[in-house]
């Protein structure tokens, strides 16, 4: 039987490689399962579909479906940004999911929501699992963290998959800003005190891709393996990208000071793959790795 999907966010960096990998059969790190190979799949962003509209996600799953698997990747990301808005924040990124998950209740179809690490406050110098209790310090970490309790609350056939620091396709994700930076400046301070995992989306994909043919709900973390610190990130970028930028590491507080309007971020956010080492298996590649092979995919900075 053919399977159907919905993808929400679906011009996201996320949205993109998943459809990308079902589109290829294969990510990155290895094929995808056959049973996706003739599935029908509907691709929607805000435009087609605001899934912070009770009332459209209704109208949505009475005309369309019904669907084996729904991915949400819709979310308002803008951590800044949340901090000024966030009510507008948790409309998307708390009652949005809740919306989802009631329609996967009642449809019968599985649910993945992606989360994030914000949803931890980072003030502990150790990389975080599933069993460690979120305590959010921004507009943003709340907004997702509510996401997670609203949409466990209205579906048993919840996957909640927490990621970190993550870049793929666009130009709205830290890579290609500092590509571009570097590309025009001889140096750039960059924050060196917060720590976590930069996350291929090319890899989540497969992940998330991997867990929806089981039935083992729950949470889960999913990011590459191995953390650094933003400056560090950013060297690598440099460095992969044959640009002779200066990285000058700065502090959150420096950085804080030159930017008031700013949110607070966790120090050390980095997770550890616990639940999905423990279940499907953990086969997120080092984050330099990772690194490596999309910078390989984005070719000479005049592609930028």
């Amino acid at each position: 039987m053919t399977m159907r999907l919905l993808i929400t966010g679906a011009q996201g960096q996320l949205g993109q490689e998943l459809q990308a990998c079902l589109a290829a059969g294969e990510a990155e790190i290895g094929p995808i399962d056959p049973s996706y190979a003739d599935a029908k799949i509907d691709a929607v962003d805000f435009e087609e579909l605001d899934i912070s509209d009770a009332s459209a996600v209704e109208r949505w799953f009475a005309t369309h479906g019904p669907y084996d698997l729904i991915i949400n990747c819709a979310a308002i990301t803008n951590v800044d940004g949340c901090e000024t808005n966030e009510a507008l924040a948790y409309a998307v990124n708390a009652d949005g999911p809740k919306h989802l998950a009631q329609a996967a209740q009642a449809s019968g179809a599985k649910l993945i929501h992606v989360s994030t690490d914000y949803v931890f406050a980072g003030t502990e110098p150790t990389s975080r699992t599933e069993e460690d209790a979120p305590c959010p310090i921004s507009a943003y970490g709340r907004t997702k963290w509510a996401g997670e309790v609203l949409a466990r609350a209205a579906c048993d056939r919840l996957f909640i998959v927490r990621t970190a620091w993550l870049y793929g396709p666009g130009t709205k994700n830290f890579v290609h800003t500092m590509r571009r930076l570097g590309a025009t400046h001889e140096e750039i301070t960059v924050v060196d005190d917060q720590i976590g995992n930069p996350t291929s989306a090319n890899d989540l994909a497969y992940e998330i891709l991997q867990l929806a043919q089981t039935d083992g709900y729950g949470t889960y973390h999913c990011t590459n393996e191995g953390s650094c610190s933003w400056a560090e990130f950013a060297q690598a970028i440099m460095d992969g990208s044959g640009l002779s930028c200066k990285v000058i590491p700065i502090t959150s507080k420096r950085y804080h000071e030159l930017h008031p309007e700013s949110a607070d971020r966790p120090a050390y956010s980095s997770l550890e793959n616990k639940h999905l080492t423990r279940t499907i298996g953990n086969k997120m590649r080092p984050w330099t790795e990772a690194l490596s092979s999309y910078l390989a995919r984005l070719g000479a900075i005049k592609e930028v």
